[in-house]
């Protein structure tokens, strides 16, 4: 951080990532009103720099450009500067990355947007070295000729800010409708599979990002058609993530994606999303092939993430930075030595030796630690001891090296709470708790809820962020999908009524704020949030899954565990909404996709009326629980109300637990002879 003694505007801020900014001697604004009009009044252009806290090249561009007593004179001199979270406000980085990836062919961050005092952008970019060099402009140079540009040339601005507004438009039409069939689902997985690394595991070439939804809905796949290929995608790649220096073997946790190949250098830094949506993916692979590796790593995620992301209260952190001490990864790397003077001579070159740490290293002359290619069984045997007793030592190694390692300098964490994010960890435990029957994750993701609903929610409006006491922006389509996500997971864990009615009444508001009543599909932002150019629509999906996809899910599960077919026909319009964009890029799209799968199997509703204090362990739930069956929807209860109003007439027969089986618009006769429910249940 610059030592100059006088703060900019960014001071007030509480974002992690604008405070990081808040020394410099850039004349930063945050986004708002007293910018914009600042620069009509001076008519100077607009810089926009876009961001987030644990960002690699964003702190590079800070140390070389922001923290420059040179370039912040001539950017505080021409231009008027503001700072945005992408975190805080995706709806701004959405717009604007969009604009650069039209402009440039390519898009990242730290974001730099040059546009007029009426937000639209001329130019575009995304990192720029201080000065010229590998045949990238210098930054320095840039804001020199761009405000020349400005200047002296304003018609040309104007009709590159034209271009500019009616390319965004064109990205608005809507597309001419086409329906979604079978083959699409088909298709989706021939794509995934022509990207396939069939040596690494992952999908593409470097950087490799993890895309758990994708791997979701190859497992999906696999179990609705029996796909033997699509399975072998998905464990292969989950085994390579697990093996990879991409997962963190002594503290546990994912880093955001892979630098290489065989996911063996990460980008170090950790995001709670990705996590969040591993956790699931890992949690399903254990249902379906009851493989015990994918619990464990699913278990060492929520380890991770409850021991260092989460608050005293309740709510998850949002990320971990890359960089320690200055250098990308430095708490993550060992030497043979480091381990050695921790560990012992005789433990600590067994440590080496199977998790890769060399005296040449494979990052920069130290060694992340790694499974790659390594055989526990192979490696005992050669050595001539039981696989669990090396097991033992190893995982004793671990723990000794996880203390020594927490005693080195910490990377940056973002303790911010972020609505979105912590719906898909509360998802995530929700569903693990319920795959392992583990009451303690119940517990973490009831915290997790509660202090959502404590803190998050103003006059029944959901918001986006809460860090230090503050809350800020209204929430976008995201917070709401993911939200109702982890309401619904922990309805299907803990069958507590209120969760479902909390999710029903999450869901009818999002349909009331961002539902697009002329064409169909959710908008972005909110009917009564801050008008940007566009209200974006989007469906597909990237290193997250999008808020109409996700909402779609959601939706699909809650018109089938509360009979409210309302919920029914939005997907319905979601579907045809967005059926042309589908069609064209089914493989962007897999979590809309393991919507519409469901569709095309026979969904099942049971509902299973018993006292109120009934004892909620039976072969029937245990069947549902613990396997991976995403078409049945389990309601457990006396009391239902006005949540579940199909079920309200439903009653025990001769006082016993009963069961209530429909499926495709059919219910069978209820019966409270176990043995026969679930026969109804497991048919095809």
């Amino acid at each position: 951080m610059n030592n100059q003694q006088k703060p900019n505007r960014l001071i007030h801020e509480k974002s992690p990532y604008l405070l990081q900014h808040a020394y410099n001697p850039v004349d930063w604004y945050p986004w708002g009103e007293e910018a914009f009009e600042k620069a009509k009044e001076e008519n100077k252009p607009i810089f926009l720099s876009i961001g987030y806290s644990t960002c690699h090249w964003c702190h590079v561009m800070e140390r070389e450009s922001f923290e420059n007593e040179e370039i912040a004179k001539l950017l505080n001199e021409r231009f008027i500067s503001i700072k945005v979270d992408r975190e805080e406000r995706p709806d701004i980085d959405s717009i604007y990355m969009l604009v650069c990836q039209m402009m440039t062919g390519h898009g990242g961050w730290p974001l730099s947007i040059f546009m007029t005092p009426d937000k639209i952008p001329f130019y575009a970019g995304t990192y720029f070295p201080r000065e010229s060099r590998y045949g990238m402009p210098g930054f320095k140079e840039i804001i020199i000729n761009l405000y020349n540009q400005y200047k002296n040339n304003p018609e040309q601005i104007k009709n590159v800010s034209r271009q500019v507004t009616e390319a965004l438009k064109k990205t608005q039409e809507k597309q001419s409708g086409k329906a979604l069939n079978e083959e699409t689902l088909h298709r989706a997985f021939r794509l995934l599979k022509s990207s396939f690394d069939q040596t690494y595991g992952g999908f593409g070439e470097a950087p490799k990002f993890p895309m758990p939804h994708n791997l979701s809905y190859l497992l999906m796949y696999a179990k609705f058609y029996e796909n033997d290929e699509a399975l072998q995608m998905a464990t292969k790649t989950l085994d390579a993530l697990a093996d990879g220096g991409i997962y963190d073997h002594i503290g546990f946790g994912f880093a955001r994606y892979s630098t290489d190949d065989k996911f063996l250098v990460p980008h170090f830094e950790k995001m709670l999303y990705d996590n969040a949506l591993l956790t699931i993916a890992y949690t399903e692979a254990y249902q379906l092939t009851k493989e015990p590796r994918y619990k464990k790593i699913a278990e060492e995620i929520i380890t991770y993430v409850t021991r260092d992301m989460q608050h005293i209260e309740g709510g998850f952190y949002s990320a971990e930075d890359a960089d320690s001490e200055g250098e990308e990864g430095r708490f993550y790397v060992w030497s043979p030595d480091e381990i050695k003077e921790v560990l012992g001579e005789q433990l600590g070159s067994l440590f080496c030796e199977v998790y890769d740490v060399t005296d040449e290293g494979n990052f920069e002359g130290k060694s992340i630690p790694n499974l790659i290619g390594k055989n526990l069984s192979e490696i005992a045997e050669q050595k001539g001891i039981d696989e669990t007793h090396l097991i033992d030592d190893l995982e004793n190694a671990r723990k000794v090296l996880f203390l020594a390692r927490e005693k080195r300098v910490h990377p940056f964490k973002d303790d911010k709470i972020l609505t979105s994010w912590n719906g898909l960890m509360i998802a995530a435990i929700a569903q693990a708790a319920r795959a392992f029957d583990n009451d303690r994750y119940i517990e973490k993701a009831e915290r997790a809820i509660k202090f959502i609903e404590e803190n998050l929610f103003k006059d029944g409006r959901l918001m986006v962020r809460y860090r230090d006491g503050e809350v800020k922006q209204k929430a976008f389509l995201d917070d709401y999908a993911y939200l109702l996500w982890g309401y619904v997971e922990l309805y299907r864990t803990t069958f507590k009524i209120e969760y479902l009615a909390s999710a029903k009444y999450l869901a009818n508001s999002m349909i009331e704020l961002f539902w697009d009543k002329e064409n169909g599909g959710f908008f972005f932002n909110g009917h009564d949030d801050e008008k940007l150019l566009i209200n974006q629509k989007d469906s597909y999906d990237g290193a997250l899954p999008s808020g109409n996809s996700v909402a779609t899910l959601q939706l699909l599960r809650l018109a089938k565990l509360t009979g409210d077919y309302t919920f029914d026909e939005k997907v319905q319009q979601i579907f045809d909404t967005f059926a042309s964009d589908i069609s064209e890029y089914p493989q962007g799209h897999s979590m809309m996709l393991q919507a519409f799968l469901l569709t095309r199997q026979k969904m099942k509703e049971v509902v299973l009326i018993q006292p109120e204090k009934y004892k909620i362990e039976n072969e029937l739930i245990q069947l549902i629980q613990k396997e991976y069956n995403p078409h049945i929807h389990l309601l457990v209860g006396t009391k239902f109300n006005d949540v579940v109003p199909f079920a309200k007439d439903y009653k025990m027969i001769d006082q016993k637990p009963t069961v209530y089986v429909c499926e495709n618009f059919h219910c069978n006769q209820p019966t409270n002879d176990f043995a026969i429910a679930l026969k109804s249940i497991s048919e095809d």
